[in-house]
């Protein structure tokens, strides 16, 4: 047999024309679909190949995350109460604390959790602000990746200011401190490019990832405009090294933004990190004039709901590419991306007054699949189920009293699909789960080395005070005592 016949299933293209196909069937050869439309049409066509039977099941474009983190997998829920904190408590926990072996174990768990959901394609920001000066930090991320099948965009690039930056490094079961320059964090990333870029028959790619567009101002937040004002040596410096390494090695960019950002990269129009050949996540509180910035030079962007001031409806008004994104699974979220979209599409309903007319399912959808596809620049690959496009496909099963009745699919897999729900994930034209069996990796193994290389950090990283009890009888939290981020470890 040759390639594999999915049959009697109902289709979801999100192709050209949105066609949604009845009794559909869809066959693939080798790693691409070769013929879609009416089962009685193609199964005469194709008796060579393995049927799938998806009768009560639809047939779905994989789903894509353009935006999450990698090392989320393994530190959900720490701080998760302490929510002002949240950020001094992961990063210094991910620059001081954290093993090699670490991130082979989170990429077996988050990819996991995102094939079990259906997410064919995700990026990972190699942890919250990214680290580049271990390459092995990546590379064994993107080996737990490749095992498992998936497509993964491996986001690496500088970190926020200070620069040089201090990090530790574990050799032998021992700290070792050290201060990473920036150009040593550009090297770092150069070597990731070259090891992973393009690797595992093209399933891994790789996008270069400043932390924010300008590391001057407030890092995860929106910067005031007395605040943001003009670029310093720093920024235009990153943007410079970030533009010319990228052009390099013919690498997409991808970072943070927030208001006050945008206005003033656009300041430095030469090398400013804004263009059809990134995309941006966030973009907090910005304003009028940074949303015609957006579009003036076609950027893209990505946005984890609830997400503050977003102001998404205004952006995509404005023909800015927008998709909805997971942001990673810490401190308390997941990569469940149809559970993802509900949430953006009901925060949007509550922010305007209830109205429940916007964002309708089927652009909801398309924000996860075909948009999702556009902003990473893979939309002539993935993302819609068409001729000559990438086999990567979700199979959910529909035969469910949660999913009945059987019609209107979009309306169903927006309001009350699950990431449970998918039953078989197809990559490359190759079954990595059939009824949510995992094929490619054991995943009692995996699972049970992540839960010790998490234990791990907990203890060397001291994470056991930002364990919170839940707050039994409580109508809001409360502390006897401050709350303290981590040290980094003594080295001596």
């Amino acid at each position: 047999m040759e390639g594999l016949l999915l049959v009697h299933g109902t289709i979801v293209t999100v192709d050209g024309e949105r066609r949604i196909i009845e009794d559909g069937a869809l066959a693939i050869s080798a790693d691409r679909i070769v013929d879609i439309g009416a089962a009685e049409e193609l199964m005469p066509r194709h008796s060579d190949k393995k049927v799938i039977d998806c009768r009560g099941k639809l047939i779905i474009p994989g789903l894509i995350d353009a935006h999450g983190h990698a090392g989320h997998a393994l530190i959900r829920s720490i701080a998760a109460d302490t929510n002002g904190l949240w950020m001094r408590v992961v990063t210094p926990t991910y620059y001081h604390f954290i093993t090699r072996d670490f991130w082979y174990a989170d990429g077996l768990v988050s990819g996991l959790e995102r094939l079990r959901a259906g997410v064919t394609t995700g990026a990972s920001i190699i942890t919250s602000m990214p680290r580049s000066d271990d390459p092995v930090f990546a590379i064994n991320h993107a080996r737990a990746y490749t095992e498992i099948g998936l497509r993964e965009i491996v986001c690496v690039g500088p970190s926020g200011l200070p620069w040089p930056h201090p990090v530790t490094r574990w050799e032998s079961g021992r700290p070792e401190r050290r201060n990473v320059t920036f150009e040593q964090m550009i090297e770092g990333s150069e070597t990731v490019i070259e090891a992973l870029d393009g690797s595992a028959g093209g399933r891994i790619k790789v996008f270069l990832t400043p932390f924010t567009i300008v590391p001057s101002v407030e890092p995860s937040n929106a910067s005031t405009p007395d605040q943001a004002v003009n670029l310093t040596k720093d920024d235009r410096l990153q943007a410079r090294r970030v533009r010319e390494t990228a052009h390099k090695w013919n690498v997409r960019i991808h970072s943070d933004a927030f208001a006050g950002q945008i206005r003033m990269a656009f300041q430095d129009k030469e090398n400013a990190l804004l263009g059809p050949d990134i995309h941006l996540q966030h973009c907090w509180g910005i304003s009028h004039e940074e949303m015609d910035i957006l579009a003036e030079t076609g950027t893209n962007v990505t946005h984890a709901p609830p997400g503050r001031s977003t102001p998404i409806l205004e952006m995509m008004s404005r023909g800015i590419p927008l998709a909805i994104t997971s942001d990673g699974a810490a401190p308390s979220r997941h990569f469940d991306m149809f559970q993802t979209a509900r949430i953006a599409q009901s925060t949007q309903h509550i922010l305007h007054n209830h109205d429940r007319y916007l964002l309708p399912p089927g652009k909801i959808f398309e924000m996860i699949t075909i948009d999702a596809a556009k902003v990473i620049g893979m939309d002539h690959e993935i993302g819609s189920l068409e001729v000559g496009k990438k086999a990567d496909i979700a199979i959910v099963d529909m035969r469910k009293p949660h999913l009945m009745p059987n019609w209107m699919p979009v309306h169903r897999l927006v309001h009350q699909v699950l990431g449970s729900d998918v039953d078989t994930v197809i990559v490359d034209g190759k079954v990595l789960m059939e009824a949510g069996r995992v094929l490619t990796v054991d995943t009692d193994a995996a699972l049970d080395f992540g839960q010790r290389e998490a234990l791990a950090l907990v203890e060397r990283a001291g994470l056991q005070v930002h364990m919170h009890d839940p707050g039994w009888g409580k109508l809001q939290r409360t502390f006897a005592e401050p709350v303290l981020p981590p040290q980094a470890p003594d080295c001596r």
